[in-house]
């Protein structure tokens, strides 16, 4: 039996503030990259815009249109905000996605949660459920199912693990990676070089033993052992390589990075004591000749530049 690849990476999720929909496309474009606007999501709750690699991945930029207080209480509407996966969590990058298979029987849940209990975890992913938006461009209505893992909305669940994006409406629609304007940056941008995941060291290898389930492989990389750690050596990390969409065989494999956050960075500490295990870093990969170097903070979350 041929079953789907749980190890495609779709896009990148990140939440700012309410309300500041177009202040973040105007940060990410001071940043060098090609902003499009994506739409209104189908409950109305969110609104995004996004940044598409020409290998097809993607970055969403996210944001509530109004806060909570905005809806009157009690009422459905209010009820819904409440309840949306994104609300409680903190601004930055607050996700990562694998592509979907809508198509595939059993559904892709039911594969993945078979590996999850095979490792010995309790995570487990719900049900696929519908989504989709209106495009602002020209109104098209864009169509998908998502599969999540369980207890993904609360304040330190999901932003370790991936959710599954599946299109029920041709990709493209999605993703319109035509014309190949849409795909091209002023900063050089070629692709989604990594995403670094920290966990404290209490938890590593349990969020080790989901990513392997969850990705259907073991990492490729193992830079330190659990059982040879000691005093002064560097925080362990492994890594998993990640497929592209529609590329059976890409030049360049995007990485999944779990890593133990360094005792000498404030920046990691702090992320780790406020998020718990989660999506730290996005990295890059630019031309060189664009003069990208090291990383930049926007204000929520880091890019990491890696020139090729």
């Amino acid at each position: 039996m041929s079953f789907p690849s749980t190890r495609t990476l779709d896009h990148v999720v990140h939440l700012t503030p309410p309300g500041t929909f177009h202040d973040t496309a105007e940060q990410f474009r001071q940043l060098g990259f090609n902003v499009i606007d994506g739409g209104t999501h189908a409950n109305g709750l969110t609104a995004n815009s996004l940044i598409i690699m020409p290998d097809g991945a993607y970055i969403e930029l996210l944001s509530f249109t109004h806060p909570e207080s905005h809806y009157p209480p009690s009422s459905p509407s209010h009820e819904s905000r409440r309840r949306q996966p994104w609300a409680n969590k903190a601004c930055g990058w607050v996700a990562y996605a694998f592509l979907g298979a809508p198509s595939s029987r059993p559904p892709l849940s039911t594969l993945v949660n078979e590996r999850l209990r095979d490792e010995g975890t309790s995570t487990r992913y719900e049900a696929e459920v519908a989504g989709g938006r209106r495009r602002t461009s020209d109104g098209i209505e864009v169509r998908w199912e998502i599969t999540q893992p369980a207890r993904w909305s609360e304040k330190l669940g999901g932003t370790r693990l991936p959710f599954f994006c599946g299109d029920l409406t041709p990709r493209e629609l999605r993703v319109p990676t035509r014309p190949r304007s849409n795909t091209k940056h002023p900063n050089g941008a070629l692709s989604i070089a990594h995403l670094r995941v920290l966990a404290p060291p209490s938890v590593f290898a349990g969020v080790a033993n989901e990513l392997t389930a969850i990705v259907g492989e073991p990492p490729i990389e193992v830079l330190q052992e659990e059982d040879e750690e000691e005093e002064g050596e560097e925080p362990r990390e492994l890594v998993w390589l990640l497929d592209l969409p529609g590329q059976v065989a890409p030049r360049w494999h995007p990485h999944l990075a779990l890593c133990e956050p360094d005792v000498e960075n404030e920046a990691e500490l702090r992320f780790v004591q406020t998020h718990g295990a989660g999506l730290f870093e996005v990295g890059v990969r630019v031309d060189e000749s664009a003069g990208k170097r090291g990383w930049s903070d926007t204000p929520f979350g880091r890019v990491a530049w890696i020139p090729v």
